[in-house]
């Protein structure tokens, strides 16, 4: 239903390894994405978060147009890796989770 002038409704979250400090400490989000023609795609979803979740030092998030080296994504608990990385057409009620494996020393 995300297509054709609906609303797409997701849950993002940042868990694990300090990802959450970046959007203000807020770990779960409640996203509704504009409407648009066509899916909204994984790549488009990070422009969106850089846009409008992410508070500071988006280097630590992203690199280039993708998530740094370091950040598991997971979309309904699989590896996004097996789910199409940036190409993913997400679909309403989706639950995005972004884990950082990266810790300070």
């Amino acid at each position: 239903m995300g297509a054709l002038g609906f609303m797409s409704y997701f849950l993002v979250s940042f868990s694990r390894g300090g990802a959450e400090l970046l959007f203000a400490g807020v770990r779960n989000h409640q996203v509704t994405l504009p409407s648009q023609s066509q899916p909204w795609t994984m790549k488009q979803l990070l422009v969106w978060i850089r846009a409008n979740l992410l508070k500071e030092r988006p280097e630590l998030f992203l690199q280039g147009d993708t998530v740094r080296p370091g950040i598991l994504v997971l979309i309904n608990d699989a590896d996004w890796e097996l789910m199409g990385e940036l190409s993913y057409l997400l679909q309403d009620q989706d639950n995005v989770v972004f884990i950082s494996t990266l810790h300070g020393g």
